[in-house]
């Protein structure tokens, strides 16, 4: 009866295991991205194209405000992208914070000391 009850612990010890493992696998945002971008200074959609390995983001920002080398990071569900860019001769941190949901993402904007604004995106082809 012991070696059954070990057997049983075991078992539900893996699956316990396996499905903790399953829910906190990265979001996988390799690819690219078209998003559109709502501030009170008006629209625009830039395009990101992403690179992945483990949880860091590398890539590019093409968009209103020029082109720029991406950073960040994904955890679980949660990314993080942020890029610097010379706006009219000001130094601008941008950064977008948010949830990816298989091929698509949302979340908020933060345009350095100009304001912030949403996102969504979808990821092309």
């Amino acid at each position: 009866m012991n070696s059954l009850r070990r057997m049983l612990l075991a078992a539900s010890a893996a699956a316990v295991m396996l499905a903790t493992s399953a829910f906190a696998a990265d979001a996988n945002v390799a690819g690219e991205w078209d998003l559109t971008v709502e501030t009170q200074a008006g629209a625009g959609n830039p395009h990101f194209s992403l690179k992945q390995d483990g949880n860091k983001i590398s890539g590019t920002y093409k968009g209103m405000l020029g082109e720029s080398p991406v950073t960040g990071t994904v955890k679980g569900n949660d990314i993080t992208i942020s890029f610097q860019v010379n706006a009219q001769g000001t130094d601008l941190a941008v950064s977008y914070t948010g949830t990816v949901d298989g091929a698509s993402m949302k979340g908020t904007v933060k345009l350095g000391e100009l304001g912030e604004g949403t996102f969504t995106g979808k990821k092309a082809g």
